[in-house]
């Protein structure tokens, strides 16, 4: 008999968020790998590569839409989709999310098991109420340690939402039945800072592709039509979000504006693309150039035009988050540096696979070192991108899904 598995994530296909884009892979692989049965109550995206496709314009007029993709089927409910870069906005898509979800779970049939991300962080407690409701295995997949993970957004420093969140996060992680960390550290916060009992946490990292993410000549269609092939380029790529601290990123592209041949490439958007074009332009920098989000089929190109890059963390928050880009960069097998405190998940990978540079978050005359540093040393570089190729073996999509399968198949009675 198919495992019947219903997940619950805000963000789901079209969204092309890094989280959405991963549960989606993975809900594909579940129906075509390992012949379950997948319901995903999703919410109406935020971020599209076009708002002029067809996706964007087909969402419906009802509350509760039922879609089907590759075999799995999706409650989409019509929360509000209002800029994030409000926080009254912010919390209106997260609640208008929350409670229509609810709704939305009494259209199911009963499952096997129910599976919580964190998007919103308070959707733990749907998940809790379908668990009790048939009486299921709910499972917590940890994407970020909230409300730690919310530090430098707006309104995150209220002292009566930084309570409230950590009181509901901790409440479904202790009532949840298993819990899944994208590593070690971070289970070890689990552990230690929401109290939760360590034989309930099991690690399943993140993955990218390595079937479809290749390395491949940096004179590529991507390279050579945005007049990056002749330059060194310093890349990065993934969501401009505020936890990010990319304003080192551009600060760090003053520094080292004498050096015409480097150019630093921005790919993506976010809540802080704006303001970051407005830094630019106050430097008068001509070294920086800003990309939108690129299609799936476009990554192999679009990683491989860089020749190093950058995952930038701001301070506090190593552990709590993981910059799941991190992943794609060793599968394109590119150096990297990664700006953030060494005790997270990305400090250990770089320990580990020697397949990057670590930097002092929010530190741009550091980083300006080391890109220098990786700028003169062309060997140094291609040692690092191996490494990286070789890591990436060990986060590939099968084997990620394969480690939620299993998972799967222990809860259930």
């Amino acid at each position: 008999m198919s495992l019947r598995v219903v997940f619950l994530n805000r963000s789901f296909y079209p969204d092309i968020t890094a989280t959405g884009q991963l549960l989606t892979e993975l809900c594909e692989d579940l129906v075509k790998d390992y012949n379950c049965q997948v319901t995903v109550i999703a919410g109406r995206p935020l971020i599209l590569i076009s708002k002029d496709n067809d996706q964007a314009r087909n969402f419906g007029t009802g509350i509760i839409q039922k879609e089907n993709l590759k075999g799995i089927e999706i409650l989409r409910v019509k929360n509000t989709t209002f800029s994030p870069k409000s926080f009254l906005g912010r919390i209106s898509n997260y609640l208008t999310y929350f409670s229509l979800s609810l709704i939305a779970s009494f259209k199911l049939k009963k499952p096997d098991l129910v599976v919580t991300l964190t998007d919103p962080p308070i959707i733990g407690l749907v998940g809790l109420f379908i668990s009790r409701r048939f009486n299921i295995p709910l499972i917590i997949s940890v994407r970020d340690i909230f409300p730690e993970a919310a530090r430098g957004l707006e309104g995150s420093q209220n002292r009566a939402v930084i309570v409230l969140l950590d009181y509901i996060y901790r409440f479904c992680l202790k009532n949840a039945f298993r819990i899944v960390a994208l590593g070690k550290i971070m289970r070890r916060r689990i552990i230690e800072e929401k109290g939760i009992s360590e034989n309930k946490i099991s690690i399943i990292p993140d993955w990218a592709d390595c079937k479809n993410i290749l390395p491949i000549l940096k004179r590529n269609p991507f390279s050579l039509t945005h007049n990056l092939a002749d330059y060194f380029v310093v890349m990065y790529a993934g969501n401009i979000g505020a936890s990010s601290g990319l304003e080192t990123l551009i600060d760090s592209a003053q520094l080292l504006k004498a050096h015409k041949d480097v150019l630093f490439a921005l790919v993506g958007e976010g809540i802080k693309k704006e303001k970051l074009i407005q830094r630019a332009k106050g430097y008068k920098l001509e070294n920086v150039k800003f990309f939108p989000y690129q299609p799936k089929e476009k990554l192999s190109d679009l990683f491989s035009s860089a020749d190093i890059f950058i995952i930038p963390l701001k301070k506090g928050l190593a552990g709590y988050s993981l910059p799941s880009k991190i992943y794609t960069i060793l599968a394109s097998a590119r150096p990297y540096i990664a700006c953030m405190e060494e005790g997270g998940e990305v400090g250990q990978i770089t320990q580990e696979f020697n397949c990057g540079l670590m930097a002092k978050p929010e530190d741009p005359l550091d980083l300006s070192e080391k890109i220098l540093f990786l700028y003169k040393d062309k060997e140094l570089r291609a040692r690092l991108g191996e490494n990286a190729r070789y890591a990436a073996g060990f986060f590939d999509r099968s084997e990620g899904v394969k480690k939620y399968y299993a998972l799967f198949k222990e809860v259930v009675p």
